[in-house]
């Protein structure tokens, strides 16, 4: 479905990615790892059209993918769920979910409102609340179901357990099964690389924006370098 093949993008002087190769197929997990400034969270921008590509290509099923616009992107059904969640904290938990739906006719609103809160049932309890009064699991959860709004045929999560309690964090990573069970494809940057691992069909390690490792879940779970590097042992 997406292939990045030796992708090149950065800020400014900065070359971040460089040379990045890259895959998601139908109803899969990908888990994308690595250090601090590795690269991750600048893949995911620069799949969204946030960030724009130097080098390289994008396909998305098998076309070009409008690198450097993210309205376009968004409207290819590439859905992303920041870093550091992002919701409107003065908007109600159900005008956040709505605004994630802009790009459909209102009247679609109530059947993928009632998905989304099959999935987290608490943000259907305080659909009148604001956003900004949740706790930081329940945010992490609206915003997941913000991306779900916007009917993604790709979802891309960036850091989802961040800063989250462990209780919380097996809650959201059950939760990203289920939805991927239903047939969503999901990119996850995620630093809890155990937990991404365990639930990945496959996986790439990336160091200063290039290709390191890549293997099954399974195999990167099992391989020496990443249990030192990012598993702690």
């Amino acid at each position: 479905m997406l292939k990045l093949d030796q992708v090149r993008s950065g800020y400014g002087a900065i070359e971040v990615l460089k040379s990045l190769m890259l895959e998601v197929r139908a109803g899969e997990i990908v888990a994308l790892l690595g250090a601090n400034g590795a690269g991750k969270s600048t893949t995911l921008l620069t799949i969204a059209g946030v960030v724009p590509v130097r080098g390289g290509s994008i396909t998305w099923q098998d076309a070009p993918l409008p690198t450097g616009n993210a309205d376009a992107v968004l409207r290819q059904g590439i859905c992303l769920c920041p870093e550091g969640r992002h919701i409107f904290p003065r908007l109600t938990v159900l005008e956040n979910l709505i605004s994630g739906s802009f790009l459909f006719p209102a009247s679609g609103n109530a059947m993928k409102l009632e998905e989304v809160f099959g999935y987290f049932p608490l943000l259907a309890e305080r659909r009148k609340q604001l956003g900004g009064t949740l706790s930081g699991g329940e945010q992490q959860m609206l915003a997941i179901g913000r991306a779900l709004m916007g009917e993604p045929k790709l979802l891309m999560l960036d850091e989802p357990s961040l800063g989250l309690a462990p209780q919380i964090v097996a809650r959201i990573f059950e939760i990203i099964k289920r939805i991927n069970d239903k047939g969503v494809p999901i990119l996850l940057v995620e630093q809890n690389a155990r937990q991404a691992l365990r639930i990945a069909h496959r996986g790439y390690v990336i160091v200063t924006g290039k290709n390191q490792l890549t293997g099954t879940g399974a195999e990167l779970l099992a391989s020496d370098e990443v249990r030192q590097a990012y598993l702690g042992e």
